[in-house]
């Protein structure tokens, strides 16, 4: 079976999406009218733990429940996706079934969002502590009264290193190789993990399933986005790609998550700072490594930078998608050239 040109397709649908995404991202008046659909797995994986996941039910039966909860929350998203597209293409002819899958599919990505948000904490830091809080209070889930001007400006450094990986270079690496619904299916994974996937007393049997899968799936994009990041410093003045690459080297290991500690690493490393460190979530204290070699009193100016790395890096990304585009288009129809034989 030649798998090229399903490769190219998916390939030409990335780099639709992650334009539409850099653009325009997913509009507001849509959110209001039909919501996201990290919302609708949302409901879905919602009702499944209420369903599913009661106080009577002992830890076994939760933990049997989570394998079958996850198989419906990972399948559902992406077989409506494969049944959409195959009513859309009896209606569009081939261009126009990339266009819409592209612009379809850039719901799945969060690079402006990302940015948004992000960028949101950096302008509340020159209004002020309380205002910094506040903006990251959105984004992390640590306690935001809790942390000091340097505290806020981790968060947000930490928040847009990781959600790099989870937010954008995971749901289009899941793109490439299986289209719209591959992202599909990544997303509602990493949706459930960030809802069930928690070592609490209610979600750390039934929620185990998801964690252990979202935990699966990301490794790939983790890497790539340290990758990303390290290249994007290549590029920049006052950024350290061998730090980078050093700090990624003996710290990313060390991170509490198998995924985010590369990404993180990789910021860290080239913006000269210390990230993740001891935090407090509702009240209890957790202990985690430090990543990085820098100095911990991180400032506005370093969330600046940390913004302008980001940029870059989704550049080099771009940059990695169009050449990947043009080399399966070139080998696609190099293949169906016709044999002269004599």
């Amino acid at each position: 079976m030649n798998i090229l040109p399903f490769l190219a397709r998916n390939v030409a649908i990335t780099c639709i999406a992650a334009a539409c995404d850099a653009i325009a991202g997913y509009p507001q008046w849509l959110v209001r009218r039909i919501g996201h659909p990290v919302m609708w797995t949302g409901r879905l994986t919602d009702a499944l733990d209420r369903r599913m996941n009661r106080d009577m039910d002992c830890d076994r039966s939760r933990f049997r429940n989570g394998f079958f909860a996850i198989s419906i929350i990972a399948t559902v998203p992406c077989g409506s996706v494969i049944l959409l597209q195959a009513a859309a293409s009896r209606r569009l002819p081939p261009p126009l079934m990339l266009l819409a899958g592209g612009i379809g599919a850039s719901a799945l990505s969060a690079q402006r969002s990302l940015w948004e948000h992000v960028r949101a904490v950096s302008i509340a830091a020159r209004d002020g502590l309380p205002q910094a809080r506040a903006a990251v209070s959105h984004i992390v889930g640590r306690d935001p009264t809790q942390l000091d001007e340097a505290g806020v400006m981790r968060a947000a450094i930490e928040t847009l290193a990781e959600n790099f990986s989870d937010g954008v270079v995971a749901p289009l690496l899941w793109m490439v190789i299986g289209g719209p619904a591959g992202a599909a299916f990544y997303k509602s994974v990493n949706t459930a993990d960030s809802m069930i996937g928690h070592r609490t007393p209610r979600h750390d049997r039934f929620g185990y399933a998801a964690a252990r899968l979202d935990d699966l799936v990301n490794l790939p994009a983790s890497r790539l986005s340290a990758l990303w990041i390290i290249l994007a410093a290549m590029t920049m003045p006052g950024m350290d790609a061998r730090g980078a690459w050093r700090i990624v080297r003996r710290d990313a290991r060390r991170h509490r998550s198998p995924n985010a500690g590369w990404p993180e690493a990789a910021m860290a490393g080239a913006l000269g700072v210390r990230l993740s460190g001891p935090r407090s979530y509702h009240g209890v204290v957790s202990h985690e490594p430090w990543v990085g070699d820098g100095s911990a009193r991180v400032t506005p100016r370093d969330l600046e930078r940390a913004l302008a790395l980001y940029r870059r890096a989704c550049v080099v990304q771009g940059v990695v998608l169009i050449t990947l585009a043009l080399m399966t288009r070139r080998a696609w129809r190099k293949g169906r050239k016709p044999v002269m034989r004599g």
